[in-house]
């Protein structure tokens, strides 16, 4: 797939562990040149070096940047354009999954949902189109990151699954106003995915996820890798303001495995 994204500049939101660092990867493999974005700078510093020994070339730069913050992200957008004179790709990934039951659910966890979420994704997708207007960019693309949750309703996740909802939806929205130009938007929707953060959750996430999904299998990072690559080729740029559901089959029957944490430790905590 290099020759499709050969000295692109792609952007990824959230990328320092998990489905981010594997879309970075991906592009990096591809030869393209990368900006790994993570709120922690210094991770995002491993995971970028990580990332060039892996690619035997400097491709992925790293940025310590919190997307709930609109001018960092404005900032940091510009500043890796200007390195490469271009911007074709940008992969809004960066969000947070807090689980918490709806009669006790606070404010102060609620605005930084929506924050990092909603607010993150909608201004980390106004800087990329910006970019990409301003420099006449050819097939631009910008993938936003949803989720099942977004389309179905999952307990004790009515404050994720709202915001991914309305991502969902902002894609819709965007493929209207920014086709013109042309950039193309839009989303993904992830089921159970094993990541370092879903194995935290739940110890057994493989076999319990395996058991409800008609594929029997649980979801990869690099399932959703591949989605995000093939959005963002030429070849699919009359893919627009779609939602695409990643899942192996789940949200066809949307059965809950008995042995999945309700309120998992590790995604009940306000980050």
């Amino acid at each position: 797939m290099s020759s499709h994204f050969k000295d692109y500049a792609v952007v990824v939101t959230g990328a320092g562990i998990g489905i981010g660092y594997k879309i970075c990867q991906s592009f990096a493999e591809a030869e393209a040149h990368v900006a790994l974005v993570d709120i922690d700078g210094d991770v995002a510093k491993n995971s970028a070096q990580k990332l060039n020994d892996l690619v035997g070339a400097e491709r992925v730069t790293p940025y310590g940047v919190d997307v709930a913050n609109p001018d960092a992200m404005r900032e940091m957008v510009s500043d890796f354009a200007a390195k490469y004179g271009r911007l074709d790709v940008m992969i809004a990934n960066a969000g947070i999954t807090n689980y918490g039951d709806f009669l006790t659910y606070s404010p102060q966890v609620f605005d930084r949902v929506v924050a990092v979420n909603l607010r993150g994704t909608f201004f980390t997708a106004q800087a990329a189109a910006n970019e990409m207007v301003s420099r006449k960019t050819e097939n631009g693309c910008i993938v936003l990151m949803s989720s099942v949750t977004g389309v179905q309703g999952h307990k004790n996740l009515a404050a994720y699954g709202m915001t991914k909802a309305g991502i969902k939806h902002l894609a819709s929205v965007l493929a209207i106003e920014l086709g013109q130009y042309p950039i193309t938007v839009n989303a993904i929707c992830p089921g159970a995915i094993l990541t370092e953060r879903t194995l935290l959750d739940d110890p057994n996430f493989v076999a319990n996820w395996e058991a409800v999904t008609p594929n029997g299998r649980v979801g990869t990072v690099e399932d959703i890798a591949n989605t995000a690559l093939f959005l963002s080729q030429p070849a699919s740029r009359h893919i627009n303001g779609q939602a695409i559901i990643i899942d192996g089959g789940w949200t066809k029957q949307s059965t809950i495995p008995e042995a999945a944490p309700d309120l998992p430790e590790e995604s009940t905590k306000l980050r």
